[in-house]
Formats: structure tokens, sequence, C-alpha cells
């Protein structure tokens, strides 16, 4: 085994954040935390790979079996599972992503071993019975009929559609009424075993845990793991994004819900903390620019923000907002000249110390808890293969000057790069490419 210890001393009140990683022989990788504070341990295995990995004719497969994996093993029916994770006090979880599948326990440091068996088996041992399959499948077109029914995520799912046109980055997470109706027993087995491999799992954990002691404990589960034959399977990049116009009228909607984006930096680019910087400033609190314009000073919209998606290879910058259809131009202009403004003016010294401040807190806050470190661990090793101190990403968000915002949103908010979806009673409206000019 290949073990790596990195100890870093932070910002925390002098705190040192115990980091440890493992490779186990057969590749699988273990990272821990230790916290010797805390009573609680958060556990994840981490697929690093999800829907956008996935071919047109399986699109939400990730999902699925992510689901699946909760209907029993082959030494633990679904309602043993839901008992065991009870009778521990457990919280058990999963989610899938465009880029990752995880799976996670958080239990009392007392509770590591039974916790632990518990993940081990749901991830090694699935059964995907075909009843099952039939029951989930069910449960998952009305997950996706929840979703078309919400406009918040509609939006959202309509412009990534047509911003990744016809690649899997752009097709949704959940799969398609068909895709999801054609999952079989064979299929999921297929695709479960090119997944879940030692070199394809990661598995974090924090909280009150020895690193050794751990790791002995993963690996007696995951040993039997065998390494995935040949090379895997390929990765698919994203092709550059298609800048597009998306008018989708839905009559019974009381708003209009509109979505303004543009590509942005990958998750390892230099300029990412720029890049949520600028977010930020633009949109990212009550003391943002398009919530004191918008909100505050015109009273146009209840909620208006700003989010920043970044993936291994390209990112995205969108503006949401929901608004009356009346005032859906005005706003539109309003928000197209704060984008302008970041290009032509350099942003204020307290501005964006303000920026920095908020986003500094926001990072130490969300390390306080055991569930959020495990996260960190396992994001940070699937998208730079490192660890970064917290004294590093502060120096790293002090080093951002309001020259390298300006030039940040000169690079970023292009005419031609802008992408706009609206949805909801749009009447006759139209929009023009000639509209969109920032």
């Amino acid at each position: 085994m290949l073990s790596t210890v990195f100890n870093e001393t932070s910002l925390t009140r002098g705190a040192s954040r115990n980091i440890r990683k493992t490779i186990l022989p057969n590749g699988l990788t273990v990272l821990t935390e230790s916290v010797e504070h805390l009573r609680s341990v958060s556990m994840g295995v981490w697929i690093t790979s999800g829907s956008r990995d996935e071919a047109a004719e399986i699109n939400g497969i990730s999902h699925f079996i992510e689901h699946m994996v909760f209907k029993g093993t082959t030494s633990r029916p679904a309602q043993q599972i839901a008992r065991e994770v009870d009778s521990i006090g457990g919280n058990l979880d999963a989610f899938t992503s465009k880029e990752m599948v995880c799976f996670n326990i958080k239990v009392l440091d007392d509770n590591v071993a039974p916790g632990l068996d518990i993940l081990a088996d749901l991830v090694l041992h699935p059964t995907f019975a075909c009843e099952e399959i039939l029951r989930e499948q069910g449960v998952i077109l009305e997950e996706i009929k929840m979703d078309a029914d919400n406009p918040d995520y509609l939006v959202s799912e309509i412009f990534t559609q047509n911003f990744w046109k016809g690649v899997p980055l752009g097709r949704p997470t959940l799969g398609t009424r068909k895709t999801v109706s054609g999952f079989n027993q064979q299929v999921l087995f297929d695709f479960y075993g090119s997944r879940f491999t030692p070199a394809n799992i990661i598995f974090s954990a924090a909280g009150h845990l020895d690193h050794e002691s751990f790791v002995a404990q993963v690996e007696q589960h995951f040993r039997s793991l065998a390494p995935a034959n040949g090379h895997g399977f390929a990765r698919i990049e994203a092709p550059p994004a298609t800048p597009h116009i998306t008018l989708r009228r839905k009559k019974a909607l009381e708003q209009v819900q509109l979505c303004l984006g543009m590509p942005a930096p990958a998750a390892h680019d230099p300029d990412r903390y720029a890049m949520s910087l600028l977010s930020c400033m633009l949109g990212g609190g009550m003391s943002s620019r398009l919530f004191q314009t918008i909100r505050e000073d015109q009273g146009l919209a209840y909620s208006i923000f700003s989010e920043v998606t970044p993936f291994r290879d390209t990112g995205s910058l969108c503006i949401f907002a929901g608004i009356a259809v009346e005032n859906t131009r005005r706003v539109l202009e309003l928000t197209l000249g704060e984008l302008r403004r970041l290009k032509e003016e350099a942003v204020g010294e307290t501005e964006l110390k303000r920026a920095k401040d908020l986003m500094k807190s926001n990072m130490i806050l969300a390390l306080e808890g055991s569930s959020s470190r495990m996260a960190n661990l396992a994001r940070q090793q699937i998208y730079f293969g490192r660890f970064f101190a917290v004294d590093e990403i502060i120096r790293e968000i002090e080093a951002v000057t309001p020259e390298s915002i300006q030039t940040l949103a000169a690079r970023l908010f292009r005419p031609e790069a802008l992408s706009l979806t609206l949805l909801g009673n749009l009447g006759e409206m139209r929009v023009e490419r000639g509209d969109l000019v920032c």
C-alpha cells in the first residue's frame, strides 16, 4: 500500500488538518481526516464518473444504479438496510451528478464498523432484482415528471441541454422516459461492472478516527474488488458551448423563469478564485449588484442570483431570476448593464474585500462538520489530485485584484458567447441575438 500524510496548519485558530491518503493494492484510494474533537465520522464512497460519462442510449443509468443499491444486497434486503442504519443512529444518503456518484453515511464514532459494513455492502453486493428494477423505474419516471413541473429546475435543464447540445454533458442526470424505461438487470450489471472498479473509486472519511485502523477495515471489505480489465471506460470531453436563445412557452406559469449564461473556467483553472469572487459580487448574496439593483432598487424580482458550475474541462456562469412577464425585458436590460459595468469599470476595493471576506468565511464554516470535510477531501482528490491548505486558498483569494476581475469579465461577458432561456407564459415575446448586448 502507498500511504501519504498531509498536515496543514490553518487559520482556524491554529487547528491542524490531519489528512492522510493510502492507495490499496487493487488501486482503490482511501482518504481520511482525523478530527479529534468530533464525535461523528462521515464516510463516503465516491465513483468518479457521472451522467456525462454515459452513452446516449443509457442516459440516466448512473442515477438509476444509485437508487438501486438501496433496494437490497446479497445479504441484506432493503428493509434490513433501513433498520440497521436506524439502529446505529446513522444518516445514509447518496447523490448523482454530471461527474460523480456518492454513497455516504454519517455515524457516531462508536459505530464506524457497522456503518462501514452497511456502506460497503451497498456498493459491493447489489442484487438489482428484476422486480425492484420495475418498481424503481416507476419511481424515477415520477421523479422526472416532478422535476418537469418545477420551473426553477426546468429552466436550468432546458438551458443546459441547449448549451451543451447533443453531447453527454447536456443530457439530464435523471435520464429520459425512454432510456429509464429500457433498463434491465443485464444493462445495470454491465454498467456497474465498468464503473465500480478500484481505480474509479475514492473512499473518503472524516471525523474521530484513526487512519491506519480505518484503512485496514476498508481493505478488509474492498480487497476482493478486482481491478478493471483493459483500459476502463473512455471519458467524454466537452466541446465548446453552443450559444443559444431558447424561449419555451408554458401558459400555466405565473412567472417567467430567466436563465442567462455563458462559458466559464473549468474546476482547475487558475482563474477559479477570481471567477468565484466575480459571481459573488454579481449575484452571490444580498449585497450583490443584481440583488441590489433588480430587487432592492427596482422591486422587479423576489429572487435573482448567479451561480458558477465548474466541471473537469469546462464550466458555466448562469444568472437566474423569476419575474413577471411584463418586466422580463427590463430585468434582462438591467442584468446586461451590470455585466457591461463589470467589463468597463474596475470594482472598488471595498466591494472586492466584502466578497473576499464572504468567500473565506463560507469556506471555513463549511469545514466545521465531518460531512463537509469528507466531501472536501474527495472533491479535491477528484479535481486536483492534491489537497489545498486553507492558508493556501486564502492567499489565492487575497491575490485577486480589481484588474484581474475586470480582465476576467471582459473574457466572459461577450455578446456572442451569451445564452438565454426564458420559460413561462411568454405570449408573443421575441428575443434576438442583437438584444444581448453587454
